[in-house]
């Protein structure tokens, strides 16, 4: 039996192609861990604008939204979901893209920053106001949202209550649905002009993986986070009813 034997130039190129892939990845890695860094000392400055206490058992928050603004005109509003590391300043761009590979100083950044639709218009008119963040694998940005998808999570009911503050008011959303999904465009579904809302909330319920036991109806408003999970294949998603305004 005739053995075939690679020539020596051939084992040299894929040595130098594999070495070169070693290298690109590690790059990628450095890169990656080094914008991680910059985003927590970008987060430090951020967070002596952010005062939150507590009254009562109620978080009053005080938000210097035009120190933010002067650093970012951008800024439009803060989100703090309970039991995860969601604790963030949002932005809104002018397309959905930008802040993916920005961070809130508007730096590139691969790690990006939680930022809201370029749809929404924050004026209290969005039926459906959708807020992004990276899944970054350290404990930052949107990375720990996966943990709306957990038992225990679930079972505490002070985590089903999301707090999103904007310059002029502080809104409280209630829970009603948390799901993972491949990528789609229907729940981040922002016009709904041809659309049967009420079937759209359905649809959305009908997704979740645990029972909220939340009503809703064609005239409520509804706020969704989302960010990748595992690979990036699917998405991890949480829905919020609007409950008022404080």
């Amino acid at each position: 039996m005739k053995t075939t034997r690679l020539r020596p130039w051939v084992i040299i190129s894929i040595m130098i192609i594999f070495l070169i892939g070693i290298i690109y990845y590690s790059y990628k890695v450095l890169i990656w861990f080094n914008h991680i860094n910059e985003n927590k000392k970008v987060l430090e400055k951020i967070e002596e604008n952010i005062k939150i206490t507590i009254d009562n058992n109620d978080s009053i928050f005080n938000i210097d939204f035009n120190a933010l603004k002067n650093i970012n005109p951008d800024t439009i509003a803060y989100i703090k979901v309970n039991n995860t590391n969601i604790n963030y300043i949002v932005v809104k761009g002018n397309n959905n893209s930008y802040y993916l590979n920005h961070n809130f100083e508007k730096k590139w950044n691969v790690a990006g920053w939680v930022f809201s639709d370029y749809r929404n218009k924050f004026d209290e008119s969005d039926k459906n106001l959708i807020i992004y963040g990276h899944n970054t694998k350290d404990g930052s940005m949107f990375d720990t949202l996966i943990n709306v998808l957990n038992k225990e999570w679930y079972e505490n009911k002070e985590n089903h209550i999301i707090t999103l503050v904007t310059e002029n008011n502080t809104y409280k959303y209630q829970v009603f649905s948390t799901y993972s999904i491949i990528p789609e465009d229907y729940y981040i579904t922002t016009n709904f002009n041809g659309i049967n809302f009420s079937k759209f909330i359905n649809t959305l319920k009908d997704r979740s993986i645990y029972n909220y036991n939340v009503d809703i109806n064609e005239s409520d408003k509804i706020l969704t986070l989302s960010s990748c999970i595992g690979d990036g294949k699917k998405r991890v998603v949480l829905h919020a009813k609007l409950l008022g305004k404080e």
